[in-house]
């Protein structure tokens, strides 16, 4: 399924992200709320936001360009130095990274898993 036709600009800023309360057990601070929407399920492409809190997750592989926003991703396992997101970031993670990611302004990116 492909909501991204070939030669079809998307603008990231401009997909709708439905955006659902994290479950309490992953949420750190805050009361952030996540959501996601595929744009190309066979390529694994779509857009991801998370507004202002912290949450706990567990990764998979990834690569993920940042659009908009800003944040801080901690490295728990493996113990990495944490990283400071802002549009233009890209960043690749590995599957079963245990991450907390602190989101100070609402967090956009596009990635590729």
């Amino acid at each position: 399924m492909s909501d991204l036709d070939a030669g079809v600009l998307v603008s990231a800023s401009e997909v709708d992200v439905p955006l659902t309360p994290v479950p309490p057990a992953q949420v750190v601070s805050g009361s952030p709320s996540t959501g996601s929407v595929d744009l190309d399920e066979d390529m694994g492409i779509g857009v991801w936001e998370m507004t202002p809190g912290a949450i706990s997750d567990v990764e998979v592989d990834e690569v993920f360009v940042v659009v908009a926003g800003s944040a801080t991703v901690e490295f728990v396992d493996p113990a990495l130095p944490s990283i400071d997101l802002e549009p233009g970031s890209i960043v690749r993670l590995e599957a079963g990274m245990r991450t907390i990611w602190t989101v100070r302004e609402a967090l956009r990116k596009v990635y590729l898993a």
